[in-house]
């Protein structure tokens, strides 16, 4: 039975997310702030963590990059800002979702759903080793990604993403197919979010980012 750390110096916040994952079969935890959050890590195992930004003695993202020091738990940020700008950065220090409060909780647990069902995919695909085009190479088991022998820093996301372009190298694929596959959700139709990740992937894959073809009005492809 998975189990959630929910993150939030609002009781009443962590009583809401409490109740529905309990009631969809999870067992939960609870800190009201990202230093007791860092510590019940290093002393218990979690499968996910649910993670308010906002937290007084330790900030949300101090907290993930703390505990991501020692154990690749998948987070889910809560926040009152929506500004793009605070996204890319979860993004960029391994956040895997991030929901913007006032949140429904229904959306939460399927977002809850969709992130532990993409850990359980990448752990199925961990069974392919390396792959390998001109000078890129992707250690599938290590979830690494080497450019001419150098190992490239890609977020945990980009790594999804570049797997999955991989996977279905040749096919096109629309914004929308790669939100549901990679996401794991309906992003209501927000596909700016596939835009910007190719643009950071690109961007980490230097001269191999060839490799990604645009589909004018349509999606990507990964093609060599």
């Amino acid at each position: 039975m998975p189990r959630i750390l929910i993150v939030d110096d609002e009781k009443m916040i962590r009583n809401v997310v409490k109740e529905y994952a309990e009631f969809e079969g999870y067992e939960t935890a609870e800190a009201e702030n990202g230093m007791e959050a860092v510590e019940m890590c290093r002393n218990e195992d979690f499968d996910i963590i649910v993670m308010d930004i906002m937290m007084p003695r330790l900030d949300g993202y101090s907290a993930v990059k703390e505990i991501h020091k020692t154990k690749k738990i998948p987070v889910i940020m809560l926040s009152a800002r929506g500004e793009e700008y605070d996204k890319l950065f979860g993004f960029e220090i391994g956040v895997d979702d991030y929901v913007v409060k006032p949140f429904s909780p229904k959306e939460l647990l399927a977002r809850i759903k969709a992130v532990l069902k993409r850990g359980a995919a990448a752990e199925e695909n961990s069974r392919i080793e390396k792959i390998s085009f001109e000078g890129l190479e992707i250690n599938v088991t290590g979830r690494e990604v080497t450019i001419d022998g150098k190992t490239a820093q890609l977020t945990p996301k980009e790594y999804d993403l570049l797997f999955y372009l991989v996977r279905n190298k040749g096919i096109a694929l629309s914004r929308e197919k790669l939100l549901e596959e990679v996401w794991g959700y309906d992003f209501y139709g927000d596909d700016r979010t596939v835009d910007t990740h190719i643009k950071m992937l690109r961007s980490s894959l230097g001269e191999y980012r060839k490799f990604i073809i645009t589909l004018r009005g349509m999606g990507y492809k990964f093609d060599t």
